[in-house]
C-alpha cells in the first residue's frame, strides 16, 4: 500500500484486502487503528463486512421482470404527443424512453455485477460478523430502553443463572459487575442458531453498554478494540467463549471495564 495513502480515508479496495486478510502487517495495524478512531471509517467497513448479504437474490425479481412491455405500452399512449420538430428531426419521445429504457437495463447489469463483486470479495471472518450484529441493534439503545428497574440480588442471580446455563458458563452479579454502571438485565438472544448472551448495562455519563457472550471454539485469544457505529468495542475469547464489551463511553473507559470483567470470568 502507498505511504502517500496513509493518514487519509482508506479506498473500499483497501478496506477489502484488510477484511480478506491480504494486508501485511504495518497495513493492517493503519486499517485497524483508522477503525477504531474514526467513525466514518468504521462505517464504511461494516457496510463492506456485510457484503455477504443477499443482495443479489433481492435484486433477481426485478431483473426477471425485462420492463420492455411496459415501455411499449407507455410509448404507444404518448405517440401522439410527439412534437413535429423531433418527428422531423426523428428524434421523437419514443426515441428517448428507448434510450432511458437501455440506461436502465445497462445500470442494473452494472449494479448486478458490483453487487457480485462485492459478494465475492467481503469475506468477513465469523467474529467480525457477531461483534457486527450486536453493534447493529445496540445502536437502536438509549437509557430509555433501560430505564426499568434492574431486580434486586435474587433476580439478578436468577436471570445470569439461567443466562449461564445456556451458554455453558458460570454466571453470577458479582463476576459481571462492573463499577460505576449500574447492572439492568440479562437475557438471551439468537444468532446463527446459537445463543448470544447480552448483560446490559446503564452508564449515566455514557448510557447503554453491554457485555455480550457466544460460545466458540475458536480458542484464547488476546483482548482487542475496534469502533462500530459509532460505538466502541473491546473483544476477547476464552477457550470456550468469545466476549465483547460495546458502549459510547471512551476506549480507555471500555478497556479499564473490560480488564475488570474479563479478569473475574477468565479466571
Amino acid at each position: 500500500m502507498s505511504e502517500l495513502n496513509k493518514g487519509h480515508m482508506p479506498t473500499d479496495e483497501q478496506l477489502t484486502a484488510f477484511i480478506d486478510g491480504e494486508l501485511d502487517a504495518a497495513d493492517r495495524e493503519w486499517i485497524e487503528r483508522l477503525i477504531a478512531g474514526d467513525a466514518r471509517v468504521a462505517e464504511r467497513f461494516d457496510f463492506l463486512a456485510r457484503g455477504t448479504l443477499p443482495f443479489r437474490e433481492a435484486f433477481d425479481p426485478m431483473l426477471a421482470e425485462a420492463p420492455a412491455a411496459k415501455l411499449e405500452a407507455m410509448l404507444a399512449a404518448i405517440a401522439a404527443m410527439e412534437k413535429p420538430e423531433a418527428r422531423a428531426a426523428g428524434i421523437g419521445r419514443r426515441g428517448f424512453l428507448a434510450a432511458v429504457a437501455a440506461s436502465f437495463v445497462a445500470a442494473i447489469a452494472i449494479d448486478r455485477a458490483v453487487i457480485g463483486l462485492g459478494h465475492g470479495l467481503s469475506k468477513p471472518d465469523e467474529d467480525g460478523e457477531w461483534r457486527a450484529a450486536v453493534a447493529e441493534y445496540l445502536s437502536l439503545y438509549t437509557a430509555d430502553t433501560l430505564s426499568g428497574p434492574s431486580g434486586d440480588h435474587a433476580q439478578q442471580v436468577a436471570q445470569l443463572g439461567e443466562v449461564g446455563t445456556k451458554l455453558g458458563l458460570a454466571l453470577a452479579p458479582e463476576a459481571i459487575a462492573m463499577p460505576g454502571v449500574e447492572f439492568k438485565r440479562a437475557q438471551i438472544l439468537n444468532y446463527d442458531s446459537r445463543p448470544l448472551a447480552q448483560i446490559a448495562y446503564l452508564d449515566p455519563e455514557s448510557g447503554p453498554l453491554a457485555l455480550c457472550i457466544v460460545q466458540s471454539a475458536r480458542g484464547a485469544t488476546a483482548p482487542d478494540m475496534e469502533s462500530r457505529r459509532g460505538m466502541n468495542i473491546v473483544y476477547w475469547s476464552s477457550a470456550t467463549h468469545a466476549f465483547m464489551l460495546i458502549g459510547h463511553a471512551p476506549i480507555d473507559r471500555i478497556q479499564q471495564l473490560a480488564d475488570e470483567v474479563r479478569a473475574r470470568l477468565v479466571a
